[in-house]
C-alpha cells in the first residue's frame, strides 16, 4: 500500500467523524425543538463509530506499511473500547437524569445503541491485530490444519466473538422492551427509540460476521459453511431494516413515525456496508476473485443513496422528517468511512506491496507474531 495512501484512508474515518460532530454542534447551538436536540445529539455521538473505525484502519494499516509494533497492538483496540464507554456512559446519563426532557429519552436510547455498535467495532480492531496473518494463511492449500500455536488463545477468541453477541443481545432486548410499551417515556418516544433501536441491532448482528470472518481466517479455521454463511446473513440484515423501515412508512403517517422510518432505512444500508466487508473476505478466500477490487464501491453506493435520501427530505415540505435528514448525513459518513476500512481489506487481502518510506529504505520487514518489528 502506497504510504500516501495509507495516511488517506486514516483520515477518511477521523474527516467524516468530525463532519458528524461539528454538524451535530451546529444543530445544538443554532437550531431550536425538540428534534433539533435528538439529531444533535445523535449526530454527535454518531462521530464515536467514525472514531472506531479509524482504531479499525489504523490497526490494519500500520501492520501492511510494516510499522507496527507492540504499542500499537494495545493503544488502537484500547483507544476503541474507551470511545465505547464514553458513548454508552452518556447514554444511560441521559436515561437516568432527573428531571429527564422527552427529547432525552429518544436521544439516550440512540446514543446508547450507538455505544453498542462501538463496541462491535472495537471488537474488529482487537481481531485486526493480527491481520497479516490473513494473507499468509489465505496461501496454504485447502484443507490446511488451524495454526498451532494459534495466533489467539481460545479465551481471546471466545472472549472477542461474545462482545458483539452481547452488545446484539442487548440492544434487541432494549428495542423490544420498548417497542412493547416497556421502558417508560411517551408512546411516541417509544415508538421512535424502539425502532431505532431495531436499526441498531441490526447493525450490531451485522458485525458478529465479521468479527466471526476475520477471526477464523486468521486462525486457519475459516471454512467453506463460513463462506457460504456472514455474506447472505448481512445482506438479509440490511435488507430486513431497508423493508421494515419502508414497511413503517407504508403504514403509519404520524410524523415521529416517518423519521424514524428514514433512520431505519439508512441503519439498513450501513448493514450492506458492512457486507462489502465480510463479502470480500470470503471472495478472496483460497481462490481468485477478478472483481474482489469492485466491492469497495458498495459502501460508496450506500454512502450516496443516505446522502441523497437526507436531501430528499430537506427539501421535502414536512418539517417532521428534518431530524431523520440530518441523522442520515451522520449515517453517510459513517458507510463513506467503511469504504475506507474494505479499501484497506481489499490492498491488504490481495498480497499488495508496502511501498511506505521505512520499505523504500529497505528498512523494516513485516511485525512477528509478538507485534514486535524485527531489527
Amino acid at each position: 500500500m502506497n504510504y500516501r495512501i495509507s495516511v488517506l484512508f486514516r483520515a477518511i474515518p477521523v474527516l467524516m467523524g468530525a463532519v458528524s460532530a461539528a454538524l451535530g454542534g451546529y444543530v445544538l447551538a443554532h437550531a431550536s425543538g425538540p428534534s433539533a436536540r435528538v439529531a444533535g445529539l445523535v449526530l454527535v455521538f454518531l462521530s464515536a463509530i467514525c472514531l472506531c473505525l479509524f482504531a479499525t484502519a489504523a490497526t490494519i494499516i500500520r501492520q501492511l506499511i510494516n510499522r507496527y509494533t507492540a504499542l500499537d497492538r494495545i493503544m488502537y483496540p484500547v483507544f476503541g473500547f474507551a470511545v465505547s464507554g464514553v458513548t454508552i456512559g452518556y447514554g444511560l446519563s441521559l436515561l437516568t437524569e432527573t428531571p429527564r426532557p422527552p427529547p432525552d429519552f429518544v436521544a439516550g436510547h440512540v446514543v446508547l445503541g450507538v455505544g453498542m455498535i462501538c463496541v462491535c467495532v472495537s471488537s474488529v480492531a482487537t481481531a485486526s491485530t493480527r491481520f497479516v496473518q490473513i494473507t499468509k494463511n489465505s496461501a496454504l492449500p485447502e484443507g490446511s490444519p488451524p495454526l498451532s500455536p494459534a495466533p489467539f488463545t481460545p479465551l481471546t477468541v471466545r472472549t472477542l466473538l461474545a462482545l458483539p453477541a452481547l452488545a446484539s443481545l442487548v440492544t434487541w432486548a432494549w428495542a423490544i422492551v420498548l417497542l412493547a410499551g416497556g421502558g417508560g417515556g411517551l408512546p411516541n418516544g417509544r415508538f421512535t427509540a424502539g425502532h431505532v433501536m431495531v436499526g441498531l441491532a441490526l447493525v450490531c448482528t451485522c458485525l458478529i460476521g465479521l468479527v466471526a470472518s476475520i477471526l477464523r481466517q486468521i486462525q486457519n479455521t475459516y471454512a467453506p459453511r463460513d463462506r457460504v454463511l456472514w455474506p447472505p446473513a448481512a445482506a438479509a440484515l440490511g435488507a430486513i431494516g431497508i423493508v421494515w423501515g419502508l414497511i413503517v412508512i407504508a403504514v403509519h403517517t404520524r410524523p415521529a413515525q416517518l423519521a424514524c422510518a428514514y433512520v431505519l432505512i439508512g441503519l439498513g444500508l450501513i448493514c450492506w456496508s458492512i457486507l462489502s466487508k465480510v463479502l470480500l473476505l470470503a471472495l478472496v478466500w483460497r481462490r481468485t476473485a477478478p472483481l474482489a477490487n469492485r466491492v469497495p464501491l458498495i459502501p460508496v453506493g450506500t454512502a450516496l443513496l443516505c446522502l441523497f435520501l437526507s436531501t430528499f427530505l430537506f427539501e421535502s415540505a414536512d418539517p417532521s422528517v428534518v431530524v431523520a435528514a440530518r441523522v442520515l448525513v451522520g449515517l453517510g459518513g459513517i458507510c463513506f468511512s467503511l469504504f475506507s476500512i474494505v479499501s484497506i481489506l481489499e490492498s491488504g487481502t490481495s498480497g499488495g506491496d508496502s511501498d511506505g518510506p521505512a520499505s523504500k529504505a529497505g528498512g523494516t520487514r513485516p511485525p512477528d507474531d509478538s507485534g514486535r518489528v524485527p531489527s
